[in-house]
């Protein structure tokens, strides 16, 4: 996601990538980043309310989902919103997939409410509610960390990929978790037993443009010590990536009516006044997890992602770095934008739904 900290023009955005200005050469897939074994075992790290691309972003992993292409493990939470879970479980449960567990960070950042979750969460036709849920309140969901070595803990060696499109809050704090009964791993060789890759949103990597990503900035202390110890591959979407591939509000209005209320359309013309096309941050960082090897996106030369003392991200290139991001040519842009409102708007498949 990610709105601005400061002010901050956008300029249209055609391409990011080896024939820009400052980028370097596009590399060849590392082997993370080759076909995965399928179904991806997924976990979605989130900060569901700050911004549409989030919401967006569950849709396109239930799509996938249904395809036979990922295993949605479970999502936890960054914002520290009372309807965030809620949301979140209105969502799974439209897709047929209300057993999902979720879990939800304590003593975290932005406990304001968004501009949707309330408004999806607390809709009613007839004084009932419009969406069915079983969580009232994110404060009836485990603690994010608790959940997130919980379902590590019961997975194969090297098999689950980590999506994080909001805070790095949970992570940094899952690297330092302790034993418990889950596992006997303290958190950091827990994640390098367990985890394959992390997608990440965060940053931004165009050295003439560079701002405080909001993802970063928020909470700063967690990213920096993300990108500085995660035992493990990352591949990261920048803002530059998500902001030259917008979400059309046509789709939204025409893809989405095969139903009379759907709860992420519904929470996109709540966000903002429609019609507006809204940047794919998070998507982007979704559909490489699951699809690395599709040719959607360039990557990088291997190094190290480095966030300075004042929230600006760099990549420092060197042969034996596991840390890459993201580039896109024109080609790549218009691909990515077909994809990612296919899968958005691909309606439930509530049959035999798993």
């Amino acid at each position: 996601m990610k709105h601005l900290v400061a002010a901050f023009v956008v300029a249209p955005l055609l391409a990011v990538g080896p024939w820009s200005a400052g980028s370097v050469t596009q590399a060849a897939e590392p082997p993370e980043l080759q076909a995965p074994e399928r179904p991806v075992k997924l976990i979605f790290d989130t900060d569901m309310g700050n911004d549409i691309d989030d919401a967006l972003a569950l849709g396109v992993i239930h799509a996938l989902q249904s395809r036979g292409e990922c295993e949605l493990l479970a999502v936890t939470l960054s914002k520290d919103n009372a309807f965030s879970a809620p949301f979140v479980d209105v969502v799974n449960t439209f897709y047929g997939r209300g057993n999902i567990p979720i879990g939800v960070v304590r003593n975290g950042k932005t406990p304001e409410d968004g501009k949707f979750t309330r408004a999806v969460v607390e809709a009613k036709d007839n004084g009932q509610d419009r969406y069915p849920r079983r969580l009232r309140s994110g404060a009836d969901a485990p603690e994010a960390v608790e959940l997130l070595r919980r379902v590590l803990a019961s997975q194969p060696d090297q098999s689950v990929v980590i999506v994080v499109v909001g805070f790095s809050t949970n992570l940094a704090r899952l690297l330092d978790s302790q034993p418990d009964a889950h596992s006997p791993l303290p958190g950091a060789e827990l994640v390098a037993c367990k985890c394959r890759l992390l997608s990440s949103m965060a940053g931004d990597f165009i050295p003439s443009d560079q701002h405080k990503e909001y993802n970063v900035v928020e909470d700063l202390a967690a990213a920096r010590k993300l990108f500085a110890e995660w035992p493990g591959p990352i591949v990261v979407s920048g803002f530059e990536i998500g902001r030259a591939i917008k979400y059309p509000a046509v789709s939204i209005e025409r893809d989405f009516a095969y139903v009379k209320h759907h709860p992420i359309a519904e929470a996109y013309r709540a966000y903002m006044k429609m019609p507006y096309d809204r940047p794919t941050w998070d998507l982007t960082s979704v559909l490489v997890a699951v699809r690395p090897e599709r040719g959607y996106f360039g990557f990088s030369q291997p190094g190290k992602v480095v966030i300075d003392e004042q929230g600006l991200s760099s990549h420092v290139a060197s042969p034996d770095g596991r840390h890459r991001y993201l580039t896109v040519n024109p080609e790549q842009i218009a691909r990515v934008r077909e994809a990612l409102v296919q899968l958005a708007s691909q309606p439930p498949c509530l049959a035999g739904s798993k």
